[in-house]
């Protein structure tokens, strides 16, 4: 279905695009720095009608509701459908829902069985009062202990050891190197990780519908399921510290019905932000967003809102698609199948010229042919 007045030449022809609706929390929000300019191809990308810094939805549909957040999205998981966003490939501050970038790129690589120290350099440049799962210099620990320490508690540590081992020889910066080229590989390309954790760093930012595509790619995964899903999980103890308890963060998960599981992010800059999944009648929604103020709803408020916002639509209801990384594949065999025909054409052209020509008089010639 074609969107609400959004797609260049709507815009060239009539009109102002179509703000979003916003809700307007009780005190104004610290002003932030400018997010760099995005390139106009790749707004394109997923579709025409997602090129845009405002409201995306498909005609004669309820309204979006009104939220804080600067730039959201709501897709079909199953389907790749984009059912509608705002500003969808603005560039935002991500906060710890960067970790997920950090589970696509490593996640597939790290053996969960594995046990790794934890080194002073992993923790030396955390913050205490930032989100920790509670590692000691020393210790030592599953990937598996890690994985739901970065999920359930949002442990900057855990994800700090994560980068450091899953980088190899270059360490925590190999790890972020790996998350910037899965970006690429996912098309996220308005995504790019200055740090592990999605703690501030210079010239990091997301989009709403880049932290869709990597939620699509985490949630394929049964093992990240079953982590995110997690209520309760134990770490075993370690030299001068007793075993303890982690419990998962996302209070969403006995709230919401059919919640596959959730990633909250929070700072100063970046604000609330916020990625879930929720499953209804074999529907598998996703909800992505940036820049949430704690007030009126939160970030979870809102992703209620806008996920009972995408429920409430057909199937068939969309504004643009999930790309993938086949999509890119497929136009480049096609490319090539189109080059390998061309030569081909070249070939029997080739065969039919001068070369062959001379070969085959010379051969008449000297049977007494003319």
């Amino acid at each position: 279905m074609p969107a609400v007045a959004v797609t260049p030449a709507t815009r060239a022809a009539a009109a102002p695009e179509v703000a979003c609706p916003r809700a307007t929390p009780p005190v104004p929000p610290p002003a932030t720095p400018s997010a760099p300019a995005v390139d106009s191809g790749q707004r394109k990308v997923g579709g025409e009608a997602l090129a845009t810094a405002g409201l995306a939805i498909p005609p004669d549909v309820p309204p979006a509701p009104a939220v804080t957040a600067t730039s959201w999205l709501v897709a079909d998981l199953n389907s790749g459908m984009v059912l509608g966003g705002c500003g969808p490939h603005e560039r935002r501050t991500p906060a710890s829902v960067q970790k997920l970038l950090l589970v696509a790129a490593l996640m597939p690589r790290l053996d969960p069985a594995k046990v790794v120290e934890v080194t002073r350099d992993d923790l030396k440049d955390l913050d205490p009062g930032s989100s920790l799962m509670g590692l000691v210099e020393g210790g030592r620990y599953s990937i598996e202990s890690l994985w739901l320490g970065l999920l359930l508690k949002s442990g900057n540590d855990a994800a700090n050891v994560l980068a450091r081992v899953g980088g190899g020889e270059r360490g925590r910066q190999g790890g972020i190197d790996a998350m910037n080229d899965e970006a690429r590989r996912l098309r996220a390309n308005q995504t790019h990780a200055a740090t592990p954790s999605g703690l501030d760093g210079p010239g990091q930012y997301t989009s709403a519908y880049d932290l869709a595509l990597i939620a699509r790619a985490c949630f394929s995964r049964e093992d990240f399921r079953r982590y995110i899903a997690t209520r309760v999980a134990e770490v075993p103890a370690q030299p001068g510290k007793p075993a303890f308890q982690i419990v998962n963060d996302n209070t969403l998960l006995d709230r919401v019905p059919g919640m596959l599981g959730g990633k909250t992010g929070f700072t100063q800059l970046a604000r609330q932000t916020y990625v879930g999944v929720v499953e209804r009648d074999g529907r598998r929604l996703a909800v992505t967003l940036l820049g949430a103020e704690t007030a009126p709803l939160g970030s979870l408020g809102e992703a209620i809102a806008l996920l009972d916002w995408g429920f409430s639509l057909s199937p068939d209801a969309s504004v643009g698609r999930l790309v993938t990384p086949e999509d890119r594949r497929s136009s480049s065999l096609w490319l090539m199948s189109g080059l390998g025909l061309g030569a081909a054409l070249v070939a029997g052209v080739l065969i039919m010229t001068t070369p062959w020509r001379r070969i085959g008089r010379r051969a008449r010639r000297d049977a007494g042919q003319r």
